[in-house]
């Protein structure tokens, strides 16, 4: 007994040193961070308290309510393990050992999960999935905004078979609604909120066979079936301009014969036209300094399309000619919220999805992270008491963090404990990567032995981390993905649910579509689940790093220890 009561006073004594050490900023000169900033996590009481805050911040969160505002973010390929690949990488960025960092969305109070499979595949695209996450359907790989009933390629399956999306239901109900990407604006996850086609790859009218060209394409659609959507930011500009008319700003190395139009067709042109028409003040743009002339206070439309093809990856950004993520995030927020209705805004970062594709893990995680400032710049500008902040992912991607490597080791770096590379557990004696893939372009063999990575820059955004079967493009995972929410109703997402199950649930939450107002009732009839909130607790300083001490707990420890003392 007497030692146990020794080694508990033991523990309090360094639980009060490492909290107060930690709880007092250098700026107060009363305290230096300890040597070691990770000595707290030795604690028990460390994990108990951390654990207690997660705790009352959950049962805080407010549960009822209506969401005048909903905004979807989807990481497209951002599977279990790119996110958590990602949440480390950039707390390493931070100077952090990473794997205790935590993205904007590991701070929501309900996680779920969604199954991703399509009506033929156990593993979907991102068109099925985009149906399924955005029309509350699940379809055909390759199809968009159209039941199961049709199917790809084939133009004469559509009729009779499209289906609407959540940011339909939410334009019917008088609420604004935008798409952002840093994908191409008509690619397949942003298209699932507008499109009825069955080809996903029909994105110009060009790339149509003639045999099916009574079918729309997916930019025409976008333009001139899709008239209300207020604000449209992404790249594939060369999708919306007829052949022979130059871009403002080309790319050299994109070729214009895969995408422009061959109808003639301007649909910028054709955009503002009919902006200008309903008496809309409207603006295009194409480079960021157009974009940061946009005063949202007086802009009702805008339609930004920075690039060609894809925007450029987040490490490759040139900052001069496309806006972040996060500043489209903003942008498109401060437009949309002056609709007193509300509004429905999907952000996309997809480059997550093709940095997996081409075994580019550092690409990938470095989308993550911008993603992740994205969520929590809408986060800062919306509230939780009437805006449902979703973020999810389409598919994943065969990525796996492999190894033992020890706390800290650089999660795109070669696996090591100590220093120390591990080159006892692979039979050939070479050292490996912590993150691989099950397949892609990475595959560095030569003849029949793995290529030897001592002295390779395996962090360097261009570099292809090992996969085991070679292919030309690294394919997507069947594994269920995360779902994260947070605001009215985002209780709705515990669990694991057919991927089709998010668009209802948000539009039970915000009511519109199948739950506007004569049809299913909504959020607004519901009995709220905590009638009494719990008093609020006083918000911690969050750095990143460190023990998040409760002035409770400091002081419960404090007296703890103080009484151990006297009875010494």
């Amino acid at each position: 007994m007497a030692a146990e009561q020794i080694s508990w006073r033991s523990v309090s004594l360094v639980t009060v040193a490492v909290c107060w050490s930690l709880a007092v900023s250098p700026a107060d000169g009363a305290a230096v961070e300890n040597p070691d900033r990770y000595a707290h996590e030795l604690e028990p009481n460390y994990w108990y308290d951390h654990a207690e805050q997660q705790l009352q911040a959950i049962l805080r969160a407010r549960q009822e309510g209506v969401a005048k505002n909903v905004i979807l973010f989807l990481g497209d390929g951002m599977g279990v393990s790119t996110a958590t690949g990602g949440r480390i990488w950039a707390g390493q960025q931070r100077g952090l050992r990473g794997e205790e960092y935590e993205l904007s969305w590991d701070k929501f109070a309900f996680t779920g999960f969604s199954k991703t499979y399509n009506v033929d595949q156990q593993t979907t695209d991102s068109a099925a999935s985009g149906t399924a996450f955005l029309c509350g359907v699940k379809t055909r790989t390759g199809v968009l905004g159209l039941s199961g009933r049709a199917f790809r390629s084939q133009c004469s399956t559509a009729q009779g078979n499209q289906v609407e999306s959540i940011l339909n239901w939410a334009i019917a109900e008088g609420k604004s609604a935008g798409l952002v990407s840093t994908a191409r604006i008509t690619h397949a996850t942003p298209a699932a909120a507008y499109a009825k086609t069955p080809e996903r790859n029909w994105e110009s009218d060009r790339n149509i066979p003639d045999s099916e060209k009574r079918c729309a394409d997916i930019s025409y659609q976008l333009v001139k079936e899709n008239p209300r959507i207020q604000v449209l930011m992404g790249g594939g500009r060369a999708f919306f301009l007829p052949d022979g008319v130059a871009d403002p700003d080309p790319d050299p190395s994109y070729f214009t014969n895969g995408s422009s139009r061959l109808d003639g067709l301007n649909l910028v042109e054709e955009w503002a036209k009919e902006k200008a028409s309903g008496g809309f003040s409207h603006s295009y743009v194409f480079d960021k300094a157009g974009f940061d002339r946009v005063n949202p206070e007086n802009t009702d439309y805008l339609l930004g399309l920075f690039n060609q093809g894809h925007m450029q990856y987040e490490v490759d950004r040139n900052e001069t000619k496309e806006p972040s993520i996060s500043e489209m995030t903003e942008k498109a927020i401060r437009i949309l919220r002056k609709n007193d209705k509300g509004f429905f805004l999907l952000v996309e970062g997809g480059r997550i999805d093709h940095g997996n594709h081409a075994n580019w893990a550092t690409k990938a995680f470095a989308e993550v992270d911008a993603m992740s400032k994205a969520v929590q710049v809408a986060r800062d500008l919306t509230s939780d008491q009437d805006t449902l902040l979703v973020v999810t992912a389409d598919h994943s991607h065969v990525l796996a963090i492999a190894g033992y490597a020890g706390r800290g080791n650089p999660i795109t770096g070669l696996s090591a404990r100590n220093g120390k590379l591990d080159l006892g557990r692979a039979l050939d004696g070479l050292p490996y990567t912590t993150v691989v893939y099950g397949n892609g372009p990475g595959r560095h063999e030569t003849a029949k032995y793995r290529q030897n990575l001592t002295g390779v820059d395996t962090s360097a955004s261009t570099y292809r981390v090992d996969a085991v079967v070679p292919m030309n493009s690294e394919t997507h995972a069947g594994e269920d993905v995360a779902i994260y929410a947070t605001g009215p109703q985002s209780f709705l997402y515990t669990g694991t649910h057919e991927q089709s199950y998010i668009p209802l649930a948000m539009a039970y939450a915000s009511c519109v579509g199948p739950y506007a107002e004569g049809k299913l009732a909504c959020a607004k009839y519901a009995s709220p689940l905590i009638p009494h909130p719990l008093p609020t607790q006083p918000s911690q300083p969050d750095s990143g790093a460190g023990p998040r001490c409760s002035a409770w707990f400091v002081a419960m420890v404090t007296f703890t220890a103080m009484t151990s003392l006297i009875r010494l």
